[in-house]
């Protein structure tokens, strides 16, 4: 049971980024914060819920699936990151744009679907050791990592850490769970 603890937790690790990037804006608040963990632990739920169906529906080794998935979202976060910089360099854009309460809500809905698949990825992985401890251990996780950085962020030490830093590690991380679920399957 250590193990799907451990990778809810460690997939997370990107949520620590969001709630870093979400403190830094002067429009969001904490309580943006607390309902869209709200959403995310619901989806989480559903998504452990919904895991054991779909499960029975997949022939080929989900272990495999998870792993590639992941490690291709986490590749697909960093290199996202560049080309959307390299795109707002090329339109002008300075960096300095607060974000708006629509982009905020946008943010917290991928970051709730994202929560959820993330749940069902653990829950395929170790599906014959599965408990209600994966979605929750999710959740909670995803919760206690955005809101430390959220209030972190409002500090003047943590404005100074660049931007693709946050981005490349939340994405090492999903790279990190897509490794460890390919490891299951190979017994490693």
């Amino acid at each position: 049971m250590f193990l799907p603890v451990l990778s809810g937790l460690i997939v997370s690790v990107d949520a620590f980024f969001i709630g870093l990037s979400l403190g830094l804006q002067k429009k969001c608040k904490f309580l943006y914060l607390v309902i869209i963990n709200a959403f995310l632990i619901g989806l989480c739920i559903l998504g452990f819920l919904i895991a054991g169906q779909v499960y029975e529906l997949i022939e080929i080794e989900t272990d495999l699936v998870v792993g590639l998935s992941f490690i291709a979202l986490g590749f697909w976060c960093i290199l996202q990151y560049f080309i959307s910089e390299r795109i707002k360099r090329r339109r002008g854009c300075t960096g300095n744009e607060d974000v708006s309460l629509k982009t905020i809500i946008l943010v917290g809905v991928v970051m709730s679907v994202e929560a959820m698949l993330i749940t069902m990825g653990i829950t395929f992985v170790f599906y014959q050791s599965a408990t209600f401890l994966i979605p929750m251990a999710v959740g909670f996780a995803h919760f206690g990592y955005s809101s430390l950085s959220f209030y972190l962020a409002r500090t003047e030490y943590v404005k100074r850490i660049p931007v693709v830093l946050s981005h490349v590690i939340s994405g090492l991380a999903l790279i990190i769970y897509g490794l460890m679920a390919i490891f299951v399957e190979f017994g490693v």
